[in-house]
């Protein structure tokens, strides 16, 4: 059990600047794997085939995307933004910046949820959490749907890719961020750009990844 949520978040991570990313600062954890195995103590959760605390750090996937509309703010601003799987709140913090008009983040574990506010705050943006989607329903209200680093399992991989594509279907311009994870699938999707970004160690193994950055088709 943990009973402060915002304060643990503060005891086992530290506000780090991403400098790739024009000086954006979240909550990042400095020793990843042993975050891991104490949230799962504390969670009761031991033995169990949990994810890791995504909210402490930040996937490649997203890095890319949050580049991606730094470079290119038209694609969001003044725009209604819905920023899908939102994690640490990184894509969501760079599309406020890049001038979204109405945005929403959407995260439903506990600790991503006062993670992403705080690194919201952090950063002097604002945005709201919406919750729990649908996902068999299309997303309607927003004119773009952010989704970065969400093909690393295949039973969700392929739940997501499936409402993505009901979204697009409505009208909807679906961006995504990936940095070839193995269940992204290879139709459907048209690349926009590719960028080499920086990684967390702890996940990746590797200093630097290539993101694509796609746009999901509802039709091809």
């Amino acid at each position: 059990m943990i009973k402060d949520v915002e304060a643990y978040i503060k005891e086992v991570t530290k506000p780090t600047v991403m400098n790739y990313l024009s000086g954006i600062m979240t909550y990042q954890a400095t020793d990843l794997e042993g975050l891991w195995d104490d949230v799962n103590q504390k969670l009761g959760m031991q033995g169990r085939d949990v994810p890791p605390p995504f909210w402490a750090f930040s996937w490649a996937g997203g890095i890319g995307l949050a580049r991606y509309l730094l470079d290119n703010p038209e694609v969001v601003k003044g725009k209604k933004v819905f920023d899908f799987a939102s994690g640490s709140g990184l894509v969501a913090i760079a599309a406020s910046k890049s001038g979204a008009k109405k945005l929403r983040a959407c995260e439903i574990d506990p600790l991503a949820e006062v993670a992403m506010q705080m690194n919201a705050d952090l950063n002097g943006v604002r945005y709201k959490n919406y919750g729990l989607v649908d996902l068999e329903k299309p997303m309607t209200g927003y004119d773009v749907i952010l989704a970065g680093d969400v093909c690393y399992e295949p039973v969700t991989a392929h739940r997501i890719i499936k409402w993505l594509r009901l979204c697009a279907l409505e009208g909807v311009e679906v961006l995504m961020g990936d940095p070839g994870r193995a269940y992204m699938p290879t139709e459907g999707m048209e690349m926009i750009t590719e960028y080499v970004v920086p990684t967390c160690a702890a996940t990746e193994n590797v200093p630097t990844r290539n993101v694509q950055i796609l746009r999901i088709l509802g039709k091809y």
